[in-house]
């Protein structure tokens, strides 16, 4: 299996590596928090940049990466608009998610891009092929928070991911019960052991599927998320305890 290497991370070897979210509103608030990153243990930073309030001024967009390039130094940026539709903070029409996407890509001031991946394959393919033109990593996504689907149509989705050219598949479900985290982890050890050409992020959310961010490096999930003021999905844990239960799964394999 190939790995993705941003800057001097290398995601799909060691342990999971940690990706914190800032959900700031304003820019002033988005970059104080990212100059706060070098004192918490953070391999990878996600702008959700559809929290911010000028998100469709592009110019003032850039204007936040440029900070946030200059506050973060060294750690790699991820780029993600949530849409309304897989649990972000606004709406959003394909073509225009698709051109900010592009439009980051560009700047050269992120490592890697989120793209949804049922947006549509033909608007998934021309992000994924843009973004690439650019040098940018792509994270390919899907989230449901309403229910863990069966095994099969899990790895289904994260092999079509696989397949329309993402960096690195990432699916997000949401457990109704106990069996339902199993589900997910066992579709992510099928994923990895049998179809996976790179690295791949699983999850199962809120406090039943707690556990799904710790064990990733035993199953095959390279990447987890902790908060390190305020969490961007359910279940997320501060990044010290998350990064002390992450080293020490890793010690004992």
């Amino acid at each position: 299996m190939n790995t993705v290497k941003v800057r001097d991370i290398v995601i799909g070897e060691g342990r999971p590596k940690i990706c914190v979210p800032i959900v700031g509103v304003t820019k002033n608030a988005i970059i104080e928090e990212a100059k706060t990153f070098h004192k918490i243990p953070v391999d990878v930073v996600e702008w959700r940049v559809d929290w911010f309030e000028d998100v469709f001024e592009f110019d003032k967009v850039e204007e936040v990466l440029k900070g946030l390039h200059d506050a973060l130094g060294n750690i790699p940026v991820l780029f993600t608009f949530r849409t309304s539709k897989e649990g972000g903070e606004k709406a959003i029409e394909p073509e225009v998610y698709a051109q900010l996407n592009k439009n980051a890509a560009k700047t050269g001031l992120v490592d890697l891009i989120d793209v949804e991946a049922f947006t549509g394959d033909d608007i998934v393919k021309d992000i994924i092929e843009s973004a690439h033109n650019s040098g940018v990593k792509v994270v390919a996504s899907n989230h449901d928070f309403d229910k863990t689907p069966e095994k099969d149509d899990i790895v289904g989705r994260l092999r079509k991911m696989q397949d329309l050219g993402a960096d690195i598949p990432k699916i997000a479900v949401m457990p109704t019960c106990k069996r339902d985290v199993l589900t997910l982890l066992c579709a992510t050890e099928e994923m990895y052991t049998d179809y996976a050409k790179c690295p791949i992020i699983t999850m199962s959310m809120a406090g039943t599927g707690f556990v799904s961010r710790l064990c990733g490096e035993a199953f095959g999930s390279s990447l987890t998320f902790g908060a390190a003021t305020k969490a961007s999905a359910p279940g997320q844990a501060g990044v010290e305890d998350l990064e002390k239960a992450l080293e020490f799964i890793h010690g004992a394999m």
